[in-house]
């Protein structure tokens, strides 16, 4: 990414390596292991020092549970919501359906969520062990879904940080192309791809209008690259990825932006996690963690996208009821949510339970 006068030009790319044609290793990829890798290093260490009530030797498990019901969640919930068609996609190579083809991106926060609901439910539950079928690490859901509220600010703040890299989930323009942005805002020469050809583009799209000159200008950059057998998008998204080879002829035609992506990292990463761990530090009941998080996400989701556009695939109705998107209504319920877990919570039975002491039988 290269400084200016004015906005940042973003020139990162999403792939740590290539392998192959298109299979490469990216930084999404990499952000989502960390966050597994970082979630499994603390609930070891809190299994440790028996702060949770999951078994040490039973910690692997739990994140195993815990990895598939945030990947089945947030794609299921991605393309129920967003691209069904991808339910009907069939290839001829490996994922070989489209539902399966997480590599190509796509998935939703919201199902990642309920997966981690289901998925603490089932951990919940404990494990047989013996052969009197004695179960282990059996809890209350709640216990656990206070235990993934505190290990998920830190794989947050890396998804939010993979979503900068990649270039998507874009802000609201500050400056349009041709004039210079603030120098907090960013151009995003990925904002380009929503162009189809010539003075053509995507009807559901985000991709702000260029003058005639400056459409001229982007029709004769994307020409000028275009190979035997290739369209005209393929060579223009040949371009984008070399956005730093062809930085002096993009960066007038690429708008300034806020980088919202950035804003979401900074409440969901860091915001978050110092609340949640300032509540996990003194003895609560059960569920407080879970519900204080689920508040506290939702209201920092509504504020943050107030400077991110919606989903482009929704167009003109992105918009709901008090000009809010989809994704921002959707925090509102997480909040109500998180509200009555909080009530309900406080009112069950049992002493206050956690903190840096043992913790108690009654999760």
């Amino acid at each position: 990414m290269t400084h200016t006068l004015a906005s940042w030009f973003h020139t990162l790319d999403p792939n740590v390596f290539r392998i192959s044609g298109d299979l490469s290793v990216k930084w999404y990829g990499l952000s989502y292991v960390a966050g597994f890798l970082l979630a499994w290093l603390l609930l070891h260490v809190l299994a440790t020092r028996r702060l949770v009530a999951i078994p040490v030797h039973r910690v692997p498990d739990a994140m195993t549970w815990l990895f598939f019901g945030v990947v089945a969640g947030g794609r299921l919930l991605y393309v129920l919501v967003y691209d069904r068609s991808l339910l009907t996609s069939f290839t001829s190579t490996p994922p070989w359906w489209g539902l399966l083809a997480v590599h190509k991106g796509g998935m939703a926060s919201h199902g990642a969520m309920i997966g981690c609901v289901l998925a603490a439910w089932r951990i919940s539950r404990g494990w047989p062990d013996g052969p009197d079928g004695t179960r282990v690490g059996r809890c209350s859901t709640l216990h656990v879904m206070d235990f993934l509220a505190l290990a998920s600010p830190l794989g947050l703040l890396l998804g939010r940080l993979a979503n900068f890299i990649n270039g998507e989930l874009l802000g609201k323009v500050v400056a349009p192309a041709g004039q210079k942005g603030p120098w907090w805002s960013v151009q995003f020469p990925q904002e380009l791809l929503g162009w189809t050809g010539p003075g053509t583009k995507e009807v559901l799209s985000h991709t702000p209008d260029l003058s005639p000159a400056q459409l001229a200008a982007l029709n004769q950059l994307v020409t000028s690259q275009i190979k035997p057998g290739e369209s005209w998008q393929q060579a223009l998204r040949y371009v984008v990825s070399r956005a730093e080879q062809y930085r002096p002829q993009l960066e007038p035609l690429v708008s300034a932006r806020h980088p919202s992506q950035l804003y979401q990292a900074l409440a969901e990463g860091l915001v978050l996690g110092l609340v949640v761990w300032t509540l996990w530090a003194r003895p609560r009941k059960a569920g407080l963690i879970a519900a204080a998080w689920l508040i506290v996400y939702g209201v920092l989701r509504v504020i943050t996208e107030l400077w991110r556009l919606p989903d482009a695939q929704f167009g003109s109705q992105g918009k709901l009821l008090l000009d809010l998107s989809r994704g921002q209504w959707l925090s509102v319920g997480m909040v109500a949510v998180g509200v009555a877990l909080l009530v309900w919570s406080a009112k069950r039975p049992g002493q206050p339970i956690g903190g840096w002491a043992t913790p108690k039988n009654d999760r």
